[in-house]
């Protein structure tokens, strides 16, 4: 007989709701209005290690593709650049990869965007939600490059790329020759630097090549830096956020580029959103947001140790 019941049990059910109702009375009390936007799409995000999940549907006598959203962000900044005030969605996200622990091809991502703060302050409101759900008083930040710095003695913003392909060889015993500076730096990140975080940290400022939709900006070393962070929370990437680009045509550039590795890589080559990009150029407000794992939030809260434990059904009991 197959296994008909819920990975999460009763009480992390009632958690579970009651965490929802907790996050809906931050938002309310900051007066940010929630939304909600469509789970298809036209058109995915480019980046090369998000895979989108697809589907096929009749529109106007024809079958065409769409897309489950991997994150509500072109959307909601469609929104953004209708109306200019804060929002946040609680959403059924999807992404093509393996079920892990810590990972199930759908699960629930809190999204929010707050026009006019800067990525501090984005990270300082990121602090507060958390630690009015955590058992954390205060989030210390550290910079990327100040953890390469610490660990592997380098800055990862100049480093050469035979230096750095070197190095990883060396720490991870690897023998990779087609290696990237990115697929370098996020080795060395996710196998040496991830475990050794503290229990409640940010990540903020990350290599260039790195931006996918943030700002690039001169650092206080003039270092050409992401603005953009990550939160980890007891080993695990909880949420990624930033300081939103809004300029159109660099938009449009990275996509292209996106798609020029993706097509190297063997990969899909994804259609570019072109309403998204048609409201970037009508005018998007200088912005910060963030994407925070639910699920995983949860699994932080009350110490569970597989994502199955966090939801009713993850893929494996569907």
């Amino acid at each position: 007989m197959p296994n008909w019941e819920p990975g999460a049990s009763l009480e992390i059910l009632r958690h579970r709701a009651d965490l929802l109702a907790k996050l809906r009375a931050f938002f309310e009390g900051k007066e940010i209005l929630e939304v909600e936007t469509p789970a298809l799409a036209r058109a995915p995000v480019t980046d090369l290690h998000i895979q989108s999940l697809t589907t096929e549907i009749l529109d106007a006598n024809i079958i065409k593709t769409f897309y489950l959203q991997t994150s509500p962000e072109f959307a909601m900044k469609r929104l953004l650049a209708f109306n200019a005030e804060p929002i946040y969605q609680i959403a059924k996200v999807f992404r093509h990869d393996p079920l892990t622990k810590n990972h199930n091809p759908e699960f629930t991502l809190l999204e929010w965007y707050r026009p006019g703060f800067t990525m501090g302050q984005l990270m300082d409101e990121v602090a507060e939600l958390l630690s009015s759900l955590l058992a954390c008083d205060s989030i210390p930040a550290f910079s990327y490059r100040e953890l390469f710095e610490k660990y592997f003695r380098i800055n990862p913003h100049r480093v050469s790329s035979d230096e750095l392909l070197a190095l990883t060889q060396k720490q991870l015993e690897l023998s990779n020759t087609d290696l990237t500076d990115t697929d370098c730096l996020q080795l060395l990140m996710f196998s040496v630097i991830e475990p050794a975080l503290p229990e409640f940290c940010f990540v903020y400022d990350y290599p260039k090549a790195q931006a996918s939709l943030s700002v690039i900006e001169a650092d206080s070393d003039e270092d050409q830096v992401a603005r953009r962070f990550e939160v980890y929370c007891r080993g695990m990437e909880l949420g990624n956020g930033y300081l939103e680009l809004t300029d159109a045509q660099e938009q449009r550039k990275r996509f292209e580029q996106d798609n020029a590795l993706r097509k190297k890589k063997g990969l899909d080559v994804y259609p570019l959103d072109e309403k998204f990009l048609s409201a970037l150029e009508s005018g998007l407000p200088v912005c910060s947001g963030v994407a925070l794992g639910v699920d995983r939030l949860l699994m932080s809260m009350h110490e569970l140790t597989n994502i199955d434990q966090a939801i009713s059904f993850a893929l494996e009991r569907v």
